[in-house]
């Protein structure tokens, strides 16, 4: 199975483009999962806690092809990261250390292989869906790799207080996990307080609260109504907790 993680969105020419690459590659059969193509765009940092948050359903042996890449073409380094029993190919630029950050085993190797057709802005398609491709396959090109010490953008595996994503209802995910957010605590946003509520029904229609989502992290949101409407937060905006006496 791959799994495709990108800012690339879901309607322009990118995406089937990288599939095309991928299947040349791979061997038949193979799965493709759009794991997320609306990535808040260029924000690797923010997209590293995401990745880290959603890697956990996905089944030993995912690859992960994933892009969020505004450095692309320059001199930041191309990468192959297993961690744990997952798979993860993409730009060493922060994105992939969370995940790194938080496993219990990693290993790490710089992709040294250039095709012969390398578009400088769509390494993507080029260079990392090929690779992906050969991952899936059980196929690790050694003669293509060079293994390092890892990752040389390491962001660490603490929790990200700020919103890292808005989904199509106007929830904002924080990059804090839930686990580490007492219920009794509440969140300052956009000069606002938020208390918790178990589930959305829980709260009054119009009302504003925080929660623990399905894949663990702490989301804000309104109940009937979006919280990017009506709170006017977006990406990027911080997050202070706040426990109560």
């Amino acid at each position: 199975m791959i799994a495709l993680f990108t800012d690339f969105g879901a309607d322009d020419i990118y995406v089937g483009q990288m599939k095309v690459a991928l299947l040349q590659h791979a061997a038949a059969g193979t799965t493709l999962i759009d794991g997320l193509h609306s990535v808040p765009n260029f924000d690797p940092r923010g997209a590293a806690h995401l990745l880290a948050a959603l890697r956990g359903w996905y089944p030993a042996d995912t690859v992960f092809l994933t892009v969020v890449d505004p450095g692309v073409g320059s001199a930041r380094n191309a990468v192959v990261l297993q961690a744990d029993t997952q798979w993860f190919v993409g730009p060493d630029n922060g994105l992939l250390s969370v995940v790194a950050a938080r496993a219990a085993r990693t290993r790490t190797w710089r992709i040294t292989w250039r095709p012969e057709a390398l578009a400088a802005s769509f390494h993507g398609r080029d260079l990392f869906a090929p690779m992906a491709a050969w991952v899936s396959r059980g196929d690790l090109p050694a003669d293509k790799l060079e293994e390092t010490a890892g990752l040389q953008v390491q962001l660490g595996a603490d929790d990200l207080a700020e919103l890292i994503y808005i989904d199509h209802y106007g929830n904002a995910l924080t990059g804090l996990r839930a686990g580490t957010v007492a219920k009794s605590a509440t969140l300052g946003i956009a000069g606002i307080q938020v208390a918790y509520a178990r589930v959305f029904a829980d709260a009054s229609p119009g009302q504003a609260f925080w929660y623990e989502n399905s894949i663990g992290l702490v989301e804000i949101a309104v109940n009937c109504g979006s919280a990017a409407v009506e709170l006017g937060v977006r990406v990027g905006d911080a997050v202070r907790v706040t426990l109560s006496a």
